[in-house]
């Protein structure tokens, strides 16, 4: 199969402007906003995110997988006088931190969204342009959760494509739509396995969210390891995220999700996604709800 080249790959670079850094969160209308404040009916809510617990400062977060470490390091640093507090070192885009990847966080030919050089946009003192600063107000959205894995986990090495998600549509009874927040479950982990290799969304799927104008991407597992296509850009970070200006909210944790949805026969609902204003990063963690 031939590689694709820069002129066959979908791109919003310039769509919404030189100075844009919202991305595909300008899909995110009022109307889209309204629209998704009706999927609210029981008040039942689950959050999206993975539980972490802390490791003390003695080991790093990125120790072998052989040893279980956490993406948050902690330091308690003081305790008297009846007050505890302590300091907390966070590893933003660690597979164990359900976290929100900004538009600076991947380059495409040494340019960041929508074009600015990266030397120039992602400096030792921090991200100047298409950061996490695009996320100060938060992302309130309607959510769609495809299940692909309601028969158990997808195979090793699976490409998800456009027919899968299609699939899941029909036989779920939900359409995704313009403005959306597309959350996919592969029932996989976001960690790799050891010697076995994972799912992953294919190019041919990223293109569908293109046609379809999905504003935000929630996968248990995105990016298949190792890649689907060795010589050709991972379809998630480097197409959606790189070329799409689409935010990733990566390593989700979806079973409570898939369980609830299936309880109530719904597969949409009001998603709000609120991390902590912190300006000029490439990522922060986050814990998305999905309110029905």
């Amino acid at each position: 199969m031939a590689e694709p080249t820069d002129a066959d790959l979908p791109d919003n670079w310039g769509r919404w402007g030189a100075d844009d850094e919202l991305g595909t969160l300008n899909l995110i209308t009022g109307e889209v906003r309204a629209k998704a404040a009706e999927e609210v009916r029981t008040a039942q809510w689950v959050s999206l995110a993975l539980p972490i617990t802390p490791n003390p400062m003695v080991s790093g977060p990125f120790a072998p997988t052989t040893v279980d470490v956490s993406p948050v390091q902690h330091m308690m640093s003081h305790t008297g006088m009846g007050v505890a507090a302590d300091l907390m070192f966070v590893t933003n885009h660690h597979a164990k931190s359900t976290h929100l990847d900004a538009l600076a966080h991947w380059s495409t030919d040494d340019e960041v969204y929508p074009g600015r050089p990266r030397a120039q946009t992602v400096t030792p003192g921090g991200v100047t342009h298409a950061s996490t600063t695009a996320f100060a107000a938060g992302i309130v959205t309607r959510g769609v959760l495809l299940d692909l894995a309601v028969d158990g986990p997808l195979p090793p090495a699976y490409a998800v494509t456009s027919q899968d998600f299609e699939e899941a549509e029909k036989r779920q009874d939900v359409e995704v739509r313009s403005g959306d927040a597309l959350v996919l479950r592969l029932g996989w982990p976001a960690t790799p396995v050891p010697g076995t290799a994972s799912p992953g969304i294919s190019l041919d799927a990223v293109r569908w969210m293109h046609r379809r104008g999905v504003a935000l991407c929630a996968p248990d597992r995105g990016d298949a390891q190792p890649p689907l296509d060795p010589g050709g850009p991972s379809p998630l970070h480097g197409v959606a995220l790189g070329r799409l200006a689409m935010p990733l909210i990566d390593a989700v944790a979806l079973d409570d999700l898939a369980a609830l949805c299936a309880e109530l026969g719904r597969y949409s609902f009001l998603l709000t996604v609120a991390p902590p204003r912190i300006h000029g990063m490439t990522g922060v963690p986050v814990n998305p709800i999905a309110l029905f």
